[in-house]
């Protein structure tokens, strides 16, 4: 063997290839570091930014986080055209497995479509609150392949994108005024205009009911031995639950202080001889 020969290859690669692939590890590194710098660096100003922000924290997250992943396969791709080697073969390869992982994958394909057609409607966003596909809660985040929500009991949920996309959404907190219906059973002979206004007095003396609209009193049905009324009250979104329960224990309190009883379940048995 000729070590001077084999010795000189080695110098002559490391002049050459060596050498390329040490700057493209060191161009990789810190390319990738700028990256996530320049990221970390948006996402903080946006964080910290006061007032209305012009894009919500939905489409923002998407958009850097497309944009991250974007540049850094530029990065790479520039890395191994200056190595020299053929780009064209990988684009064909990363083409076919694409397309092998898609038919593998076809729940999944659909997840991430439903993920695109959810940021591209925008039924919901991050924070509101929302029910869909047999559950409710708080939008926590919206993710390729799925939505991940945070129920009133405090559990997370994560639910698919294809499935979320194609089924009825309620969005809760779209609108800034919601409704509270409550419903009271009396007895029959109650006389009913007290019964309203006991019950009216009792929901807008409550200091986060709102004025306009105005909470009204209705009877909704009218029974032998008993009387339903509803009562709808306007609030804030963000004080539905507060005024619900709220009311529900001052009706109570108003009720009894009347003496204007709820019917007792009442069974009747006949004995024949």
């Amino acid at each position: 063997m000729d070590w001077k020969q084999l010795w000189q290859t080695i110098v002559d690669w490391c002049a050459s290839t060596g050498l390329k692939i040490l700057i493209s590890i060191v161009v990789l590194f810190i390319s990738f570091k700028v990256i996530n710098f320049i990221f970390k660096k948006i996402t903080k100003n946006y964080n910290n930014s006061t007032g209305r922000k012009k894009l919500d924290k939905t489409l923002f997250k998407t958009f850097t986080y497309v944009a991250k992943v974007v540049l850094k396969t530029l990065v790479v791709v520039g890395i191994i055209g200056y190595l020299g080697i053929d780009t064209s073969g990988i684009t064909a390869l990363i083409a076919s497995v694409g397309v092998a992982v898609g038919l593998a994958i076809n729940g999944a394909v659909a997840n991430i479509a439903g993920g695109v057609l959810l940021l591209v409607t925008r039924p919901f966003k991050d924070d509101d609150y929302i029910a869909a596909a047999g559950y409710e809660g708080t939008v926590q985040e919206i993710r390729l392949c799925n939505t991940v929500l945070l129920t009133f009991d405090n559990r997370i949920v994560y639910i698919p994108n294809g499935t979320l996309s194609t089924s009825t959404i309620i969005n809760y907190t779209e609108k800034d005024v919601r409704r509270v219906d409550l419903t009271f059973t009396v007895t029959a002979d109650n006389d009913l205009e007290k019964v309203k206004t006991i019950i009216k007095n009792a929901c807008v003396c409550h200091p986060l009911a709102l004025a306009d609209p105005e909470t009204t009193v209705r009877l909704a049905a009218r029974y032998s031995d008993s009387m339903e009324l509803v009562a709808k009250i306007w609030v804030r979104t963000d004080d539905y639950w507060t005024v619900y329960y709220d009311a529900i224990e001052s009706v109570k309190k108003a009720l009894d202080e009347n003496n204007i009883a709820a019917p007792s379940n009442q069974m009747d048995v006949h004995v024949r001889n």
